[in-house]
């Protein structure tokens, strides 16, 4: 079987990105192993690559990036060695209250992807989502 056959679709939301790149959180390790090895198929689109872009130069992630050492560029380099960018997908029946998480549960919908996100506007619609067939987790 192929490794794309075999990898589980994933969208994963620009705060988890964060948190794998420029906090290196505990929480996150798993899930980087599992980008790596195949085993989940990280699915974006260029809008989502175009607002980590934006956060990035958020004066409190900068201020962090430039505590740790992580640069813009480094993380934008990991996202673009790990993602399979998309089409913009078609949007889903269920709208989220936060416009910008939109494009994570529409991707998530059209994949049937396990959506990533500790959004609370996201967590609230986990069990209206799991009727289409997508999971929504807060940690991996």
């Amino acid at each position: 079987m192929s490794e794309s056959l075999a990898a589980s679709p994933v969208v994963i939301d620009t705060n988890i990105v964060l948190d794998i790149w420029v906090y290196q959180d505990p929480a996150t390790p798993a899930l980087l192993t599992a980008l790596q090895e195949g085993a989940m198929q990280w699915l974006a689109t260029p809008p989502m690559r175009e607002e980590l872009l934006r956060v990035l130069d958020y004066p409190h992630i900068v201020e962090r990036r430039n505590r740790d050492g992580v640069t813009a560029q480094a993380v934008l380099a990991h996202f673009d060695r790990w993602v399979n960018i998309q089409a913009i997908a078609p949007k889903a029946p269920y709208v989220c209250k936060d416009e910008d998480d939109q494009k994570f549960i529409d991707l998530a919908v059209a994949h049937q992807a396990l959506l990533l996100s500790k959004d609370k506007q996201v967590l609230r619609l986990t069990n209206r989502l799991a009727r289409l067939g997508v999971v929504v987790r807060h940690n991996f």
